[in-house]
Formats: structure tokens, C-alpha cells, sequence
């Protein structure tokens, strides 16, 4: 049973956050007629953003049109995890979703995030992703068996497991701003490559906001907002694993012992139960006892699958299918940005509510092109 549980804990690692990182420099309606000169005193003369120098004579102020960011993204997510499937070497796998129940199932990542970035338009913002992650994962699940009056549970069990991933992407942020105040909907696209899945991992993040932009002496400013933070993931994963990195062969033996103890218990519930039942009883209870005895014969396909790969533990694999999904896609988030000049910004972001909780911190450095 432990196969499991630590199969579940493998696959969501696919569901780390991708740090979210646009930066809150915008262009901005707040020049009157005034020389085309950038704090430098030298003619604006960037290539990019296209249209940048007719954006400059009708009194936008520009942004430097590249950007380099490293940030640190801390996130604690919870997950829903339906239509799961275990199988073992290369056999036909259990579907498990009537006899498995998960309490808990807990992502907790901490990654670096390098993201160059290009003003494409004054508006329009892109930049690529490249981040590690180091994720630990904790799922509480039980193995319940239905006996007629109730459930037997077999096994109720949690653990934790460790992985690593890299990720690449790309991303967009439109963006406007007027007299300091902005709007900024931001979307990424990303892929982690996590050597416990079959195919990378894609996940799609979508944030807009809307904030403010407080000037101060010598090019500082200091931009504050409020918004979303919505992630979509690919709900199909699956994947194989080898038997002998998931555990001992006394702790799966002692495992495997004890769930044909308890699956025994619950066939006595269950036939006490069915023979105190009087004839129209039965009768009428006839779907519930075919649907409980089927669930504690899966239970024993699945003990018997599991020993029989035991027997080999250190040639045997354990292949797993599911859909998954974050618990909820929205949550708020609120962050800060301090501009020091228009060459170098610290930010920080907070998300909480929903099931989602986050931190994000930076630094950028801009450069004209």
C-alpha cells in the first residue's frame, strides 16, 4: 500500500508553481512636451519596444527595453487527485478511486526563477522562464472497503517525499499605465522536467492587477498593487517507478501481511452483515453487497499484485496513471516594487486565500536595446 502513496507523492510534484515574476514597469502617459532625452541626456535611440520612439514624442515615459530578474518563490498548495490506476510491471492497472480515500495531498515548493524579459511594444511585454525547483510532498490517504453497515479501513498512512525539477517557458504581459496607475494582465506558459513522469509537466498561470506608481526624487518610485493568481494544469499524468526505491522488502512484506488481515475482517463484516438480512432485504440490497464484494476482491487483485512484485523488489517497477487538479485555481495576491533607478528594482509578492499560499521575492536590473 505503500506503493501508493508514494506513487501520488511523485506526481505531484508536476503541480509546482511556476514563479510568477512580471516585472511592474510599465509605460506610462505622465510626460508633457518636453526634449526627447533619456535621465542620461542622451536622444532616445532604443531598437526596441517597436514603436517606442513614436510612444516617446506623444509623452510616454519608456521603461528600459530589457531586463534581467532572478527570483525566490516560495508556495503550499493542495491538491485533488481523481481516477487514479496502479499497475506493476507492465501489467493491467487497478483502477482505485472506490476503495481509495485522500485526506490530505500538500505540494510545498521553494525554486529560482532567471527570467530575461523584452519590451516586443510599449504595451506588450515577453519574456522566457528557466527555474529549479526542490519540492517536498505530503499525502494522508486510507484504504476503505465497504461492509454493508459502514466502511473497514485497511490502511490509513501519510508520508513525505522529496524531488527536484527544471523548468522552462515563456510568457506575456499586456500592460497600460496613466498618471501612475497601471493594469498588467500576465500569463505564462512552462514545462518541468521531473525524471519521476513519463513527459514533462505543463501548466498555464494567469495573473492580472491593477496598482499604483508613487514617484520620488532622483528616479525612485515605489508601485503597489492587488490582483489574482489563477494556475491550469494538465489534468492526465502517469509514469513508472522503480519498486526498490520506494521501500524496504520487510517494510512492504509487513504492509502487504497486515492488508490481507484487514480484508479478511472486512468479507467477515461484510457476509455477517448480508446474512442477517431478511429475504426482501437482500433484495433490496442486492447493488450495495454486489458493489462491496467487488471492491474487497480489487483489494485483493491489488495486495496480490503488490507481493508478487515484491518477490522480485529489485528488478520491479510500479506504472500509475491519474487526473489531477489544484483544489482552487484563484487565489488574491498584493505585492510591492522599489524602483532604487530605473536600472534596479527589489519586489515582493504574497498570495494567500484559497487553498494556495505563496511568497515571491526579486531583484531586476533593466538596459535599453
Amino acid at each position: 500500500m505503500k506503493t501508493i502513496l508514494l506513487v501520488i507523492s511523485s506526481v505531484i510534484l508536476s503541480l509546482i508553481l511556476i514563479p510568477h515574476a512580471s516585472a511592474q514597469v510599465f509605460t506610462d502617459k505622465v510626460r508633457k512636451d518636453k526634449p526627447l532625452e533619456r535621465d542620461s541626456g542622451e536622444v532616445y535611440e532604443d531598437a526596441l519596444p517597436i514603436l517606442g520612439r513614436r510612444a516617446f514624442d506623444r509623452g510616454y515615459d519608456l521603461p528600459y527595453s530589457a531586463g534581467l530578474s532572478a527570483n525566490y518563490l516560495y508556495q503550499e498548495s493542495s491538491i485533488l487527485i481523481r481516477n487514479l490506476q496502479v499497475g506493476f510491471n507492465g501489467s493491467q492497472l487497478f483502477p482505485l478511486d472506490d476503495i481509495i480515500r485522500f485526506n490530505d495531498a500538500t505540494a510545498r515548493t521553494d525554486a529560482m526563477n532567471f527570467r530575461p524579459d523584452v519590451w516586443l511594444f510599449p504595451f506588450l511585454n515577453v519574456y522566457g522562464i528557466f527555474a529549479y525547483s526542490q519540492t517536498s510532498t505530503t499525502v494522508d490517504f486510507s484504504i476503505n472497503i465497504p461492509n454493508g453497515t459502514g466502511y473497514t479501513e485497511i490502511l490509513n498512512s501519510n508520508t513525505q517525499a522529496d524531488f527536484q525539477a527544471t523548468t522552462v517557458g515563456f510568457g506575456l504581459t499586456p500592460t497600460f499605465g496613466v498618471h501612475g496607475g497601471f493594469i498588467a494582465l500576465d500569463m505564462n506558459f512552462s514545462w518541468s522536467d521531473i525524471p519521476e513522469l513519463s513527459k514533462p509537466a505543463y501548466a498555464f498561470v494567469f495573473g492580472p492587477r491593477i496598482g499604483k506608481n508613487f514617484r520620488f526624487k532622483d528616479e525612485r518610485a515605489l508601485a503597489v498593487w492587488v490582483g489574482g493568481f489563477r494556475v491550469d494544469i494538465a489534468s492526465g499524468t502517469d509514469g513508472q517507478l522503480p519498486l526498490n526505491s520506494l521501500f524496504e522488502f520487510e517494510d512492504l512484506a509487513n504492509k502487504i501481511e497486515n492488508g490481507y488481515i484487514h480484508l479478511d475482517e472486512a468479507q467477515v463484516q461484510l457476509d455477517t452483515w448480508w446474512a442477517g438480512l431478511t429475504p426482501q432485504q437482500k433484495a433490496q440490497n442486492a447493488g450495495k453487497y454486489a458493489a462491496a464484494q467487488a471492491a474487497i476482491s480489487k483489494a485483493g487483485d491489488l495486495l496480490n499484485g503488490v507481493e508478487t512484485a515484491a518477490s522480485g523488489i529489485s528488478k520491479s517497477t510500479v506504472e500509475y496513471s491519474l487526473d489531477k487538479r489544484q483544489e482552487n485555481l484563484w487565489n488574491l495576491v498584493v505585492g510591492a516594487q522599489f524602483q532604487i533607478n530605473k536600472h534596479w528594482m527589489i519586489r515582493g509578492e504574497y498570495g494567500f486565500l484559497g487553498t494556495r499560499d505563496q511568497f515571491l521575492g526579486g531583484v531586476q536590473y533593466r538596459f535599453g536595446l
